[in-house]
This record gives structure tokens, C-alpha cells and sequence, in this order.
């Protein structure tokens, strides 16, 4: 043990030489930064790929919005899958490509771009509430136009690549008592168009497929009306439409007048002869800019602090008619409030209808529409030919119909087309303020849009050649397509500039009780009006 060896200055401590060459004899040496750094980044690894990572991707990953549509991309309420199998986007995979883009009609230079369409290539959709994932066909009569029709979802489907909506003689027995049986996505902004066979033939009057105003017997329909409205659900309407108001005035009251004043004047003669001459029957616009703070109202506010003027304004892309034994479209929109007579020479509903509002585009074809309106409703209505062999009984082919518009208040208007061309248009500024009625300008819609197609059958709208009407009807839809400018997109049906649903969720029996006919009978009040209420 006592004979020495190389190794032992290994095993023997030594303070001083220790202390030199462990430098003090702490941890925070380079290796042992070293090794401690290298332990602490894969445990950080660990974590961020374990935990972080989930978290981030939970959070950050945009949600597909449904656009305000039904279960859109997913099952419906039954837990049906859509048998359009991987064609649930915004923009059906069968649009052909060169139906992507779009000249505007009242600017060739600007291409507008798609948004949606829905070409109803898949054979035999249903449309029973939540079994597809953008239409809707509703169960109800359509009472407000007494339609001789009961609207069942079994009278709409696809077959030969279009959408059918056929009108049937059936026995009253299993049809609500009613003879008839027929069938019935937001945007704001922009072009629609749909090609479409109108039903029956061009000679035989009572078939119309059409929107308001003017309308002929049988109405086949192909209009936009607003989601803050449902149509067919009076109470969700009443007090909303066809108004599209932003002002605080005598607009926004019931008939137009102030109480007990019958004032002003030109609202309570020389207007509806069928109503004793008064201007209006409308009940006052139910959420106007006149709206107490604190009522009831889906907003926005303006930066006064006052409501921004909401309601439920419609377009109609055409309602066909048949004149003296040729095919017409009428193509509007519905306004209110209304335009008194001016000067008392001619009748009321007046819009401004100078060379500088109104356009028309081939004079052999379109007029403006001698009817401009009743105690319900004012419009701006154009009367155009229609294709004489595209319905159902002549050669069958389709035609394209459809409107493009600017919305609001300076720029705004409204091309209609009719047969692929544009055949007229509004300007905005002929809608606009009417001294005589004391009210302001009525904006081209802003609020946003939803599409209605349907097939009714009514005698409200003239006669109805029982003998030669041809039933069942069909209108055929090939395809529905909207076009909205690359910098001016706006596909939803609750934008921040114009809320809905909300609203449309606190009064949700309004907008799915068809029996409900007034806001009145849902047990509601109007909310308080700043012109005539103690806000």
C-alpha cells in the first residue's frame, strides 16, 4: 500500500488544485450551461407539440361560417349526410369555369367575380326543411296574396339538371282543403341571374312567373327579399316591408300622417281610388331611425347616436304575365314610404321617373309598367317581351333573367335583364326625397338579400283561363348565380353594418309561425317612436 502509483494524483484531493482547475467549483460552467439548455429546449418541444400547438391551432384555425344557410357543409337535423358529396361550397363545382367571372352591365370594364351558384345537376334533392344545405321548400299557404295553393315541399326537386316547381290540381281532401298544390343564402350587392323555362305557354293567360306588382293569376316567382323578413311569416313582415328608409320623419308613421292631424295633405287624397284616396295603409315602419334608445332593435347605430333605419325591401327578378296572348316579365322592387301625386294631375306613387333616373334600353321591347302602386306598396316596375319559345309547352328552352345593383343612396341602382340583355334601369335619386309627403330618400336596398323562387296561383291577379291552363306546370331553374365586385364582397346574411341574428333568434316564433299574421298577434308592441312617444 505504501509504494506509489501513476494514478494517484487522481484520488487524492488536493484544495488548491481543485479549485484551479474547477474554477471555484460551481455549476455554471460552459458544459453545464450546456447540458442544462439542451434539456430545457426538448422539454420545451415537448410541451409546445403536446399542449401549445392544440391550443394555437384551437384558436387561430378560421371556423367555414354557414353564410347564414343551413347546416351548410354538414349534416341536417336529421343527421342526414347531403348526397352532394364533396360539393357543399359556396360555389358548386359543376359552374363551368368560364362562368367565374362576369362583365358588369353597367360597366363592361369592371369583371365582377362569383360568389355563389347552384347549377341542380344532382338528380332528385329534397328540400324538406334541413334536408339540403342551401334551399328551403316551406309547408304553408301563402295567405297574404290569396293563393289558391297549399306550398308543400313535395312539389319542388331536381330533375335533368334543373330545379322543377310544379303546380298540381289535387285532391282538396289531402291538401288542406286547398285545390292547388305548388312549391316556394344571403347577399349584399351585386348580380344575380337564373336561367329558367317559364311553365305553361305564351298564349294562355294565368301563368306567371313573376314578382309582385302587376301580377297575373298563376305567379311563378323569382325575387330577393330580406333575411330580417321572412316571406309567407306576416308577423316577421309586418311594419318591415317593402320599406327601405334611413330617415327620422312622417315615413316612418302608420299611413304616413301624424296622429289626429291628417297631415301631411297630400297623404290623405288623390292617392289609392280603391281605399277612399289615402296615400297608405301601412302600419309605420316598426325599426326606423326614429327608434327610442333602448327599444328593441337589431341596430347599428349612426354616429349621432341614433338607429339605423332597418326593414325588409324586396327586388323582384321577374314576375311573367301574359298580355293579349304574348309572354311579358314585369321586373321591380317595392318601396316604401310613398310618393304622393304631383300636382294632383296624375295618380299617386309617383316615383321620379326623368331621362336622368330611369333608363330603357330598347323601347321595342320594355315600358315602364303603368301600375306604380297602392296603399300597400309603391314600385318601380319595368314591362319587358320575354323569349317566346322559352316555356314549358312551346320549344322548352331557357332564358336569363336576373338584376344587377349598387346599393345606397348616391350611386345606387338597379339593372334589370330579361333574355341574357339588360333591358332597364333606376337610379337611385329616382327614389329619392318628396316634399309634398314630407319624407326622404328611400336607398336602393341595403340590407342583406335572400332568393325566393316559387309558383303560386292566384286570382288577385286577374283572370284565370281555367279551360286552356294546361296542369301541372312546371317552371324549370337550370342554374341560379350571384356576382359581387373583387373589392365589394359581402355574402352574409348578419354583416356587422346590418345585424340580424340576433334579432331574428329573440323573435324566433315570428319568423316560423305562419299563423302569426301581425306583430300585433305575436303579442308584441312597436318600439317607441321619437315623433310621437316619450322616449
Amino acid at each position: 500500500m505504501g509504494t506509489p502509483e501513476p494514478d494517484d494524483d487522481l484520488h487524492n484531493p488536493d484544495p488548491r488544485r481543485d479549485l484551479k482547475n474547477d474554477r471555484g467549483g460551481h455549476i455554471f460552467t460552459a458544459r453545464g450551461v450546456a447540458n442544462l439548455g439542451c434539456l430545457f429546449i426538448l422539454a420545451a418541444a415537448l410541451i409546445f407539440t403536446f399542449f401549445g400547438l392544440p391550443i394555437l391551432t384551437h384558436l387561430l384555425t378560421k371556423k367555414q361560417t354557414t353564410q347564414g344557410g343551413y347546416n351548410l357543409g354538414g349534416i341536417n337535423a336529421t343527421g342526414q349526410i347531403p348526397l352532394m358529396s364533396g360539393n357543399w361550397g359556396l360555389i358548386d363545382t359543376d359552374t363551368p369555369k368560364d362562368a367565374y367571372t362576369k362583365a358588369s352591365f353597367m360597366n363592361p370594364g369592371d369583371s365582377w367575380e362569383l360568389v355563389f351558384s347552384d347549377e341542380f345537376s344532382t338528380e332528385g334533392r329534397s328540400f324538406y326543411p334541413g334536408d339540403d344545405p342551401y334551399w328551403e321548400a316551406p309547408n304553408l299557404h301563402y295567405w297574404g296574396t290569396n293563393d289558391l295553393e297549399w306550398y308543400d315541399p313535395s312539389a319542388v326537386t331536381t330533375k335533368g339538371g334543373a330545379l322543377a316547381i310544379t303546380l298540381s290540381k289535387v285532391d282538396p281532401a289531402t291538401n288542406h282543403n286547398l285545390t292547388y298544390k305548388s312549391g316556394m343564402f344571403c347577399f349584399t350587392g351585386g348580380l344575380i341571374e337564373t336561367s329558367v323555362v317559364l311553365p305553361g305557354s305564351n298564349n294562355v293567360h294565368g301563368l306567371w312567373p313573376a314578382m309582385y306588382v302587376a301580377r297575373s293569376p298563376l305567379n311563378c316567382r323569382v325575387f330577393v327579399n330580406v333575411s330580417l323578413g321572412r316571406a309567407g311569416f306576416g308577423a316577421s313582415l309586418d311594419g318591415l316591408w317593402p320599406y327601405s328608409y334611413d330617415s327620422c320623419d312622417v315615413g316612418t308613421l302608420p299611413n304616413q300622417t301624424f296622429p289626429g292631424t291628417q297631415t301631411p295633405l297630400a297623404a290623405t287624397e288623390n292617392g289609392d281610388p280603391d281605399h277612399g284616396g289615402v296615400l297608405s295603409y301601412l302600419p309605420g315602419q316598426r325599426l326606423s331611425a326614429c327608434t327610442c334608445p333602448g327599444e328593441s332593435h337589431p341596430g347599428p347605430v349612426h354616429s349621432n347616436g341614433s338607429y339605423v333605419g332597418r326593414a325588409a325591401p324586396e327586388i323582384d327578378i321577374f314576375e311573367a304575365t301574359v298580355d293579349g296572348g304574348i309572354g311579358k316579365v314585369s321586373q321591380s322592387a317595392q318601396w316604401a314610404p310613398f310618393n304622393a301625386s304631383p300636382n294632383c294631375v296624375r295618380a299617386a306613387y309617383q316615383w321620379s321617373n326623368t331621362s336622368d333616373n330611369f333608363k330603357i334600353y330598347d323601347p321595342t321591347v320594355t315600358v315602364l309598367n303603368p301600375y306604380h302602386g297602392g296603399v300597400y306598396q309603391e314600385t318601380t316596375s319595368g314591362l319587358s317581351l320575354t323569349n317566346q319559345d322559352c316555356y314549358e309547352l312551346d320549344t322548352g328552352c331557357y332564358s336569363v333573367y336576373g338584376f344587377e345593383y349598387v346599393p345606397g343612396f348616391d350611386n345606387g341602382y338597379i339593372t334589370w335583364i330579361s333574355d341574357s340583355k339588360p333591358v332597364w334601369t333606376v337610379m337611385a335619386a329616382g327614389i329619392g326625397p318628396d316634399p309634398l309627403t314630407d319624407i326622404g330618400a328611400r336607398p336602393i336596398p341595403q340590407e342583406p338579400m335572400y332568393i325566393i323562387a316559387n309558383l303560386g296561383f292566384s286570382t288577385n291577379f286577374g283572370g284565370i283561363d281555367f279551360e286552356n291552363i294546361q296542369l301541372p306546370a312546371t317552371m324549370l331553374i337550370d342554374y341560379i348565380r350571384v356576382y359581387q365586385p373583387a373589392n365589394a364582397k359581402n355574402i352574409g346574411c348578419d354583416p356587422l353594418e346590418f345585424p340580424t341574428a340576433a334579432y331574428i333568434n329573440t323573435y324566433m316564433e315570428a319568423y316560423t309561425n305562419f299563423n302569426l299574421t301581425t306583430w300585433a298577434q305575436f303579442n308584441q308592441t312597436n318600439p317607441k317612436n321619437r315623433l310621437v312617444d316619450n322616449c
